[in-house]
Parts: structure tokens; C-alpha cells; sequence
């Protein structure tokens, strides 16, 4: 199977467990699916040095937005699963959140070191196996929503600057929040698209 064969694999994956869902559920997920493929069809064609291009003025490259994507997606789910758990923010000793937000903290925790290099195509990574893994992470979304008992189900969010003292979020919010995030996204990389070849995905 060739590089190009696995990428029009992993794009054209279709969830199995929709079709056995119905109302809300099933229209959430196929929401969720169209802005998928949104995105993933602004890679069609690409090379893995043309998904990780900085096309813009700024640093965001294709691949590494569907990475950052696929994360993001993949600890939502595992937040409507585990609770806060899932997404803990900790801090190494003696950093601040002031220091860490203002660029000064002597120390940077591990979640933020990976969120900043998911943003980047790293030294061996292949966009063929970023979509296989963004693949699995839509799997995985399908099986947690089809098995949860109630999309109204909450969890509190962890503690963090950008959430809420005391906020939760349910199952349902965190698929709207998802959604809206891959749409977001798949406009960015529209934007990145067009900059590198002149190709857009619509």
C-alpha cells in the first residue's frame, strides 16, 4: 500500500457505529464527521514536506494542526469517560500559573512541551500516519458516544486559567466544543491550503 493509498484510507473512513444511533446522538456525530472531512480533505495530495510548510505568517503547518486536532478530540473523549482526571493541568514545583501564562516559568510541564511540539511536524512523522491515528481517535469517539448512558452527564473541568472555578461540562457540551474546534481548525488549514499550492478544500 502506498503512502497515497493509506492517506485516501484513512480520509475516507466512515463511522461504524453511526448508522445504529439515532436522533441527537447520531446528528452530533455526523456533524462531527463533516468537519472532519473538512479537514482532512485540505491535506489531499500533500506531501509530508508540504504538511509540515509554514505557509503564513504564522507558526501552524497542516500536519501539525490535524495532530493537535486528533489530541484534542482524543482528551475530550477520554474527559467524558474519566472526568477532570483525563485533562490534569499540574505544575511543576514552584511554578505559577502567572509565570507559566507570562512566558517566565524556569520550568515547563511536560503537557505544555507536547501541546507545543503536536503544533509542528516532528523529525520521522509521516501525514499518512497522523490521519491513521486521527482514524482511531474517530473510532474511539463513535464507541464512547453509543455506549455513554446519558449525553447529559457532567464532569467538573479541571482546574486550569481558562476554565471556570466550579464550571462542568456535559457529554453533549463536550461534542459541540469538539466540533466547533474542528471547524475552526478546518478553516485555518483551508487558509494554509491555498497558501502552499494554491488548493483549497471546497
Amino acid at each position: 500500500m502506498t503512502d497515497d493509498d493509506r492517506k485516501d484510507s484513512a480520509m475516507n473512513t466512515t463511522p461504524t457505529t453511526t448508522a445504529a444511533l439515532g436522533g441527537e446522538r447520531a446528528d452530533l456525530l455526523a456533524e462531527l464527521a463533516m468537519a472532519r472531512a473538512f479537514l482532512i480533505g485540505t491535506v489531499r495530495g500533500l506531501s509530508d514536506a508540504q504538511a509540515g510548510e509554514r505557509p503564513t505568517a504564522s507558526a501552524l503547518c497542516l500536519g501539525g494542526l490535524l495532530k493537535h486536532v486528533a489530541s484534542t478530540e482524543e482528551a475530550w473523549m477520554r474527559f467524558a469517560v474519566e472526568g477532570a482526571s483525563a485533562m490534569s493541568f499540574t505544575l511543576p514545583d514552584g511554578v505559577t500559573w502567572d509565570d507559566l501564562m507570562a512566558g517566565t516559568a524556569r520550568q515547563m510541564p511536560q503537557w505544555a512541551i507536547d501541546r507545543q511540539r503536536e503544533f509542528a511536524m516532528q523529525p520521522g512523522e509521516t501525514l499518512a500516519a497522523i490521519l491513521d491515528r486521527y482514524a482511531r481517535v474517530a473510532a474511539r469517539t463513535e464507541e464512547v458516544v453509543a455506549s455513554v448512558e446519558d449525553l447529559s452527564r457532567t464532569h467538573p473541568l479541571p482546574e486550569a486559567p481558562w476554565n471556570e472555578p466550579g464550571a462542568a461540562h456535559s457529554v453533549r457540551r463536550v461534542l459541540i466544543h469538539v466540533i466547533a474546534e474542528t471547524a475552526q481548525h478546518a478553516g485555518h488549514a483551508d487558509i494554509l491550503r491555498e497558501s502552499i499550492d494554491g488548493q483549497t478544500s471546497t
